[in-house]
């Protein structure tokens, strides 16, 4: 018991740092923001900052990390594995991660700055593409023969385009009307979906 209160303990301090990092990429860019910065706006001291992290790139890349996984993590929730799911019968909650990213908005709006998380620009886009390779096999409209590969690049970041614009736009679109746009779209080139589960 003791050692699961500690766990979430040490889990609420890494929260509490993360959270201090967003608002401060925010505020000043990542570049300019120093450990000091970091333990001063989470309350910590500096010794509790160097028990969890090497150092700020250590903690970025936590950050990103497990924002990352989470998001790889939320998107089979709505499917059973092995099923496959008609696109004419998707419904809102079938697209989870749109909204795994609206509650974590805080932390996704960082694609807006220029000084940014460090590899945010690139590997937010490349797990698209790693869900849609690993968790996902598709069928085309008709059955019409396609290079799946080509096939899974070319939705996946079209998908990730939405989205970014989404995001771009300060979530202007209420999440429902988003994923009811994005599910019309799929149909227009998916016939079914079939999750075939994560690495978990």
């Amino acid at each position: 018991m003791e050692q699961e209160h500690s766990s979430q303990r040490q889990n609420r301090t890494k929260t509490h740092f993360r959270q201090a990092l967003i608002d401060l990429i925010k505020e000043m860019g990542y570049h300019h923001v120093t450990v000091k910065d970091i333990v001063d706006r989470a309350a910590y001291n500096r010794s509790t900052f160097y028990i969890h992290y090497k150092d700020k790139i250590d903690l970025a890349d936590d950050l990103l990390s497990t924002m990352l996984e989470g998001l790889e993590q939320s998107v089979g929730k709505p499917f059973v594995p092995g099923q496959k799911v008609y696109t004419t019968n998707l419904k809102n909650s079938s697209i989870h991660i749109v909204s795994y990213i609206y509650v974590n908005r805080d932390f996704f709006s960082l694609i807006k700055y220029e000084d940014t998380l460090p590899g945010l620009h690139t590997r937010f886009p490349k797990t698209f593409l790693k869900i849609y390779q690993e968790q996902f096999e598709f069928e085309t409209i008709g059955h019409a023969p396609v290079n799946m590969d080509y096939f899974k690049k070319y939705t996946a970041y079209g998908f990730y385009g939405l989205l970014k614009y989404w995001i771009l736009e300060d979530f202007q679109e209420d999440q429902e009307t988003f994923i009811q746009e994005v599910i019309e779209l799929t149909k227009t080139h998916m016939y079914s979906v079939k999750y075939v589960g994560g690495n978990e």
